[in-house]
């Protein structure tokens, strides 16, 4: 089944796409089930489509960007019917997803060539947590272009969280962050080597394929915000004016207790869930990304070259309809998370960029781990399945680097050691700095990959394989 056509009727009260408009639960409610079973035809192809008003030659999962919304629960057995109509190879990763990396599951290593198709199957573990994943290419070399082209498209499992009264009686909207880089006449404009080195950034900002849609909210009432930053490279410092986040869950799900922020910095790969609440005098409120630097190169002559957003962009605004029949409060606590063992494991991966031969061929500029970078056929990390490991990535270069790890998600080590109780599958590893993460290896054995989640960067080498066994 495809997430939110049940409530279809009610996009037109946020201004946003069918399947990313708002979604709302009963108190007490179950979630809708899908029977065990959710099965849905996907299909990526390069067509003319409406994106910001404007007609733009671009990639699309069933002809739209973003993609449609997939919804399941713990449990549930998931069959992807993919045809690949693009003009070059592609393949899907399920981000975030717990899920086997072997055979027609979240294998990163399978190739879909043009005109071609594959079943994706696999099953969500029973105790699976719930949270706002997603899918997208991971076509090594190709991954930034598709991706920043359209490809991306959110993985909804329904979880304990959305079972909480004070939540799932809030509606509920998806928020897909996107950046083009388009021509006038609507084509897609490819980067230079520089422009990559520094990460992919367009001018054209879009929020579901559109620019500052409203979202609505009533006086006295509460919205829950789904965000996916589905951007190749842009950082996204989010502000919503006049009104605090209350931070209820991040990438791998739901948080113990709401946190209070007055801004959120979300890096490429990265979801959070926020509820917002209706507490200010009627009127319209931005939602802002303001302004963030990502580093520069550092390397001679392309010294201070690197992602500097130096404006500030109105992503959505905030608009106050109607008053809430009833008012009520977040509950002081939300899902447990254990706090994983510490481990007598540890490694290091140290990033580096220069000068070298990379995987496409030819010289030019590289980004490596460890001094090395990406080989499909070489296998850079053995874990046992069942431990525990600590990870230390070490960033001396002059650039920020998010750092994703597939398969199982990790818990980021504060600067006293202790994990702080959260899953992440995304860590920000800043310029001249380093982070520390802990992860267990659970349920799956098999080949996976980690990678810098600046799409350019794995393309040009900053990625290596991680081999599960048991």
């Amino acid at each position: 089944m495809f997430a939110c056509d049940r409530r279809g009727f009610l996009k037109a009260a946020i201004g946003l796409p069918a399947g990313y408009g708002l979604a709302t639960s009963l108190r007490g409610a179950e979630p809708a089930r899908s029977a065990g079973l959710v099965e849905v035809d996907l299909e990526a192809q390069q067509t003319w489509m409406n994106v910001a008003g404007q007609n733009a030659y671009l990639f699309g999962f069933n002809g739209q960007v973003p993609g449609p919304i997939i919804e399941a629960h713990p449990g549930d057995h998931v069959r992807i019917r993919f045809r690949n109509s693009l003009p070059e190879m592609t393949n899907l990763h399920y981000h975030g997803l717990h899920v086997t990396p072997n055979g027609n599951g979240d294998n990163s290593f399978l190739e879909v060539g043009s005109g071609e198709s594959l079943t994706y199957e696999f099953d969500l573990p029973m105790d699976h947590p719930g949270g706002t994943f997603w899918y997208h290419p991971h076509m090594h070399g190709s991954v930034a272009r598709q991706v920043s082209r359209g490809l991306a498209g959110v993985f909804i499992v329904r979880g304990e969280l959305d079972q909480i009264p004070e939540i799932a009686d809030a509606p509920e909207a998806v928020l897909v962050l996107q950046d083009f880089d388009l021509t006038r006449g609507g084509l897609p404009v490819e980067p230079g080597l520089m422009e990559r080195m520094a990460g992919r950034e367009g001018d054209l900002v879009t929020v579901n394929g559109q620019v500052n849609p409203p979202i609505r909210i009533q006086r006295d009432g509460w919205i829950r915000l789904r965000i996916l930053n589905a951007s190749s490279s842009r950082f996204y410092r989010l502000r919503l004016e006049e009104h605090p986040l209350y931070l209820v869950a991040v990438d791998g799900g739901a948080l113990p207790a709401p946190e209070e922020h007055e801004e959120i910095l979300l890096t490429p790969g990265e979801r959070i869930e926020v509820m917002v609440r209706g507490a200010r005098p009627e009127g319209s409120y931005r939602l802002l990304s303001l302004p963030y630097s990502r580093g520069g190169m550092g390397m001679g002559m392309m010294g201070g070259m690197g992602g500097a957003t130096s404006r500030t962009i109105t992503l959505a605004t905030v608009v106050y309809e109607g008053q809430a029949v009833r008012t009520w409060g977040l509950p002081q606590q939300l899902v447990g998370v254990d706090p994983l063992p510490a481990s007598s494991v540890r490694r290091s991966f140290q990033f580096g960029q220069g000068m070298g031969m990379g995987m496409m061929g030819g010289g030019g500029m590289t980004f490596t781990i460890n001094g090395r970078t990406f080989n499909p056929n070489r296998v850079d990390t053995r874990s046992a399945l069942g431990s525990v490991e600590e990870w230390e990535f070490i960033n001396p270069t002059m650039m920020d680097h998010p750092m994703h790890i597939h398969t199982n998600p990790f818990q980021v080590l504060g600067s006293d050691g202790s994990p702080i109780r959260a899953w992440k599958d995304v860590v920000l590893v800043r310029a001249n700095s380093r982070s520390r993460v802990r992860t267990a290896f659970r349920d799956f054995t098999g080949k996976a990959m980690y990678h810098c989640h600046l799409l350019d960067h794995e393309d040009l080498g900053m990625m290596g394989v991680l081999e599960i066994q048991g």
